[in-house]
């Protein structure tokens, strides 16, 4: 067995009491506190940036292609679903689907108050279980083979407000020339937490926008495309917009809802600020407690030098140790984020505000190859500065080391 490696087991805190004792006991805490609470910032980094995208994403697609317009309107152009984008789309590989929609403006009139909303209309081949984890209460719209349906699903805030549930039916009034209104049947509530949607929009069926605005059974707002991978969202927009007709323009969510993802930029570099602070005290707390060992330990370092014991080795001795107290760390402070991680996920110990943080618990999500990136970084970190304590054995003398007390 190497001699290093036998005694620096000899000196553990496994063996040892007392102060020694502790010392190891301080040492293996600060790792494991560190790497846990690092591990459990980016699980929870990255159940925000996962609750929050794939709300987004599942309300509008990964992209957008409507047709060039001026201004802000919420209506759009109509275009044609015999595009050569449309019925050419499953070329791309990175296309999962592609759907239509049209949006309407008007005002929902309740018992007592009137909401300005925007109406989105959708084909039958909208996703509805992509969306059923947003739906609270009812069902999705039933949509009609020879006409519209005149069933409707609003928000839950707009619900609160007018004061209407599901089974309740409203009146929606359009401002055109000349003015019109329909009748709907509120079918089912959704909630996301977000104020672009939740505000204003409710979803209905397309064909009632078709006969409202006199548009043809082939015309649609734009299309919301849905793409496999979110990875390389950039190289697809550009090979994306080289297939489109030439009056069809396209749009990236990420940019349409700047503010949102942008929040989510921040909170990146939040925890990649708290990840450096982290590994920095833990650095600064194995080098001062390998300073606090080896001064311990100075008569015992006096005696292997007196033996003939080299530097390098009784160097060993220490860095081994650092190593197995590191080694015990990490395994701690996995066992601890891991078992965070598991309770919150499927209990929900910790709740959130949903108009703060667009969600009502801490989300969490779980991401391999970060965890192991986190350990590898900790691991480096705190094993290379225990050689800066180690260089300090060089300097004692055998003779002063032995009668040091």
């Amino acid at each position: 067995m190497n001699l290093s490696y036998f005694i620096s087991k000899r000196i553990s805190f496994q063996r040892s009491g007392g102060f020694t004792g502790t010392i190891h006991r301080i040492a293996v805490a600060s790792v494991a506190i560190g790497l846990a609470i690092s591990m459990i910032s980016f699980m929870i980094l990255g159940g925000f940036q996962q609750e929050i995208s794939q709300k987004v994403y599942g309300f509008t697609g990964h992209f957008q292609v409507t047709k060039f317009m001026s201004g802000n309107a919420f209506e759009e152009i109509p275009t044609s679903i015999d595009t050569d984008f449309y019925t050419n789309y499953t070329q791309l590989d990175f296309i999962d689907r592609v759907q239509g929609y049209a949006h309407k403006p008007g005002l929902l009139k309740g018992d007592n108050e009137v909401e300005g909303v925007l109406l989105k209309g959708v084909t039958p081949s909208f996703d509805s279980v992509a969306f059923l984890p947003s739906m609270v209460e009812g069902r999705f719209i039933h949509f009609q083979d020879s006409s519209a349906s005149n069933e409707i699903i609003i928000s839950k805030r707009i619900s609160n407000k007018l004061l209407i549930s599901t089974g309740d039916r409203i009146t929606m009034y359009f401002v055109q020339d000349p003015p019109r209104f329909r009748r709907f049947e509120v079918v089912g509530v959704y909630e996301t937490f977000l104020e672009n949607f939740d505000d204003k929009i409710i979803i209905g069926d397309i064909q009632t926008i078709r006969n409202l605005n006199g548009w043809s059974e082939d015309q649609v707002g734009g299309f919301e495309v849905f793409v496999k991978s979110i990875r390389n969202l950039d190289e697809q927009a550009e090979e994306l917009s080289q297939r489109l007709d030439f009056d069809l323009k396209l749009t990236d969510v990420k940019n349409k809802y700047a503010e949102i993802f942008d929040w989510l930029e921040l909170l990146n570099n939040n925890v990649y600020i708290f990840l450096g602070l982290i590994c920095f005290v833990a650095a600064f707390n194995m080098v001062s407690i390998l300073f606090i060992l080896i001064m311990e330990r100075t008569q015992m370092i006096g005696i292997l030098k007196a033996l003939g014991g080299r530097n390098t080795q009784i160097r060993r001795i220490f860095i081994w140790n650092g190593v197995r107290i590191i080694g015990r760390g990490l395994l701690i402070g996995n066992g601890i984020a891991l078992v965070f991680g598991f309770l919150q996920s499927y209990f929900s110990l910790i709740p959130l505000d949903p108009e703060n943080y667009y969600m009502n618990t801490v989300p969490i999500y779980w991401n391999l190859p970060v965890f192991l990136i986190l350990n590898l970084v900790v691991l480096v970190v705190t094993t290379l500065v225990l050689f800066i304590p180690a260089i300090v054995i060089s300097n004692i003398q055998p003779i002063k080391s032995i009668r040091f007390d």
